[in-house]
């Protein structure tokens, strides 16, 4: 079982930059596809981005992309989502989330429903 933390929330202006971490127990963290999701106030989880376990392969919503950019670093344990020119809509608690499968095509990936492991969430507020 691996053990998830993130960190690096905060509240910034809009157009701002923010970067999020995510640190794992587990030393086989390099077995596991990666995934950020964020839940808005009032509305459901959704899909963000994720990363398939070499570091290749990332995957983003429509949303973010162009804007957000994900990696992972395996010998730390670690994996990151690097947030630019951020948005109100873009305020909502950030949660990074850890898959055993081997691989996950783009629908795959970005469903919640193949993530077993789950952090408590970092908050990212951007104000208007």
């Amino acid at each position: 079982q691996v053990h998830l933390v993130e960190s690096g929330g905060g509240l910034v202006p809009a157009g701002g930059s923010l970067r999020l971490s995510c640190a794992a127990s587990e030393r086989t963290f390099s077995s596991y596809v990666m995934g950020w999701f964020r839940q808005a106030p009032g509305k459901e989880r959704e899909f963000v981005a994720s990363i398939s376990r070499s570091g290749g392969n990332p995957y983003y919503a429509d949303s973010v992309k162009g804007r957000f950019t994900i990696s992972r670093d395996n010998a730390k344990n670690t994996m990151h989502l690097e947030m630019s020119t951020l948005k109100p809509e873009d305020t909502a608690i950030y949660h990074c989330a850890a898959s055993g499968d081997y691989y996950c095509s783009r629908f795959a990936c970005a469903s919640e429903s193949l993530y077993a492991y789950w952090g408590q969430g970092t908050q990212v507020t951007v104000s208007s």
